[in-house]
């Protein structure tokens, strides 16, 4: 989706938008306008659309009002997010290849028309790399949107907030991939194309390197699959040169059968998404390249596959992690926190951060918990979880915090070994959280995010169609303007 700003639209308008405040029509709307939207019932309500035809000199003008809701409120970005985003869902595939929008007589400042103009691109975006017999009416026809008598500095806004997209495209991007295609080299190279010629340096850890490092627990989900695991760094240096950066860690199994224990098969294929946490972090830092961060942040994935092949590990194997620390493997399916876990110990050893924040689709008990509506969140620091919550709230990529406390630690105690990779099913994403925990060195600000039922939805929300969310780079985004830049 291009968008473009101009001070008129330079041709004839076949489709003209307007944006509207609730009980507040445009008084200079033709008569047969406003009562016909009345007759529709059109208030302006958050995500509401009316449409009518109007003759402008013998030619035929598409008229669409699309309503914010009220003026004032905690939701105002995310309404105008809904009136964008309800114009795209509307049009993408009516026809019409060319949307102007006006916004003379809106009332929008500059960052509320980018927040119009997000809502547009992000539900504007699918994922048709595979469909080959749409109909022609099934397939995305608007392809340009024209903002006309935009306010001063709406140009500028936009500019920052399209690097954002960007990022949150390049994460749908990944997630919506099927494995056969992103698996943890083609994740890698799919990065270094993305972000070349941002600024980003990247590094990739291959077996070899981390097997040298110790790294046995990523090593052992990985070993029963033909394709090798990697380490992927990515970092954006664009703060002070002396500012210790800010670590994200995303958990990239580019596809999770459950290894040995294995998963059912009604349902499996969705295991694809099981990267989603690598996902955020690529997508993020795409974010923060594009829009020239002043900010030091490192973005690490630990990309493997949990095959079920006959040299993958197997439910009672001990393996030693790269902080020392044993696990006996109780469970195979429990693998994320085994990626986790090396990959953690590795960035504090590597870049002394003051804070690392991980993300992962880590537990099924998250969404009995939770549903698809949070991400749940875990921290060893009130002040980290409440800049968490907060970033959460602002961007739209909400967090719901859970505890950490010892007295879950009798769960994932082993007899032979210092732990269990998975305690019984009850509090399963806090025994997973506990776990993690455990390779968090003293002094360090961590925070694990467990989004596992925020990457994917069955069905369309306010920004996405089904698929692929998004969900992750707005919340890292909105995290380092706020506590980073």
């Amino acid at each position: 989706m291009k968008i473009s700003f101009a001070k008129t639209a330079d041709r004839f308008p076949r489709l003209l938008a307007r944006i509207v405040e609730q009980d507040k029509l445009p008084t200079d709307l033709p008569v047969t306008v406003v009562q016909g939207a009345e007759a529709s019932r059109f208030t302006g309500k958050t995500g509401q659309v009316f449409e009518t035809f109007l003759d402008d000199k013998g030619a035929v003008v598409r008229l669409a009002l699309a309503g914010v809701g009220a003026t004032n409120g905690d939701t105002r970005p995310a309404n105008l997010e809904r009136a964008g985003a309800a114009l795209a869902a509307k049009y993408l595939t009516s026809g019409e290849t060319v949307l102007v929008l006006d916004l003379g007589k809106s009332g929008l400042d500059a960052r509320e028309t980018a927040a119009v103009l997000t809502g547009i691109r992000l539900r504007s975006w699918r994922w048709d790399a595979y469909r080959t017999k749409l109909k022609d009416e099934q397939k995305p026809s608007l392809e340009d949107v024209i903002v006309i008598h935009a306010p001063e500095g709406a140009e500028a806004a936009w500019e920052i907030e399209e690097a954002v997209c960007r990022g949150v495209e390049f994460t749908r991007e990944l997630v919506s991939e099927p494995a056969n295609v992103i698996y943890p080299q083609s994740f890698v190279e799919r990065c270094r194309e993305r972000l070349q010629g941002t600024g980003t340096e990247i590094e990739v850890l291959d077996e070899d390197e981390m097997r040298e490092l110790g790294m046995g627990a990523l090593l052992g989900v990985s070993q029963g699959s033909h394709h090798e695991g990697k380490l992927l760094v990515m970092k954006w240096m664009g703060g002070k040169p002396k500012d210790k950066p800010t670590v994200f860690v995303g958990k990239g199994v580019t596809f999770d059968t459950g290894g040995i224990s294995i998963k059912p098969a009604a349902g499996m294929e969705d295991m694809k998404w099981d990267m989603g946490g690598a996902g955020a972090v690529a997508g993020a830092m795409l974010a923060l390249a594009g829009r020239k961060a002043k900010a030091n942040v490192i973005g690490v994935c630990g990309l493997v596959e949990n095959m079920p092949d006959g040299k993958a590990q197997r439910p009672g194997d001990i393996v030693t992690t790269m902080s020392g620390q044993t696990v006996e493997v109780i469970n195979t399916d429990a693998e994320g926190r085994l990626v986790l876990c090396d990959a953690l110990t590795w960035v504090q050893k590597e870049f002394k951060p003051e804070t690392v924040v991980d993300l992962a689709t880590l537990t099924g008990a998250m969404i009995i918990a939770l549903g698809m509506e949070h991400g749940g969140l875990f921290s060893n620091s009130d002040d980290l979880a409440d800049k968490l919550l907060s970033a959460g709230k602002s961007s739209g990529d909400k967090l719901w915090r859970f505890p950490l406390s010892p007295a879950y630690d009798k769960l994932i105690e082993s007899q032979i070994a210092d732990m269990k990779n998975v305690g019984p099913r009850w509090g399963g994403s806090i025994t997973a959280a506990q776990y993690l925990q455990r390779y968090i060195e003293n002094g360090v600000n961590w925070a694990h995010c467990d989004i596992a039922g925020m990457v994917w939805a069955d069905k369309p929300g306010a920004t996405w169609d089904k698929g692929a969310t998004g969900y992750g780079p707005r919340l890292i985004d909105t995290f380092v303007r706020d506590n980073c830049e």
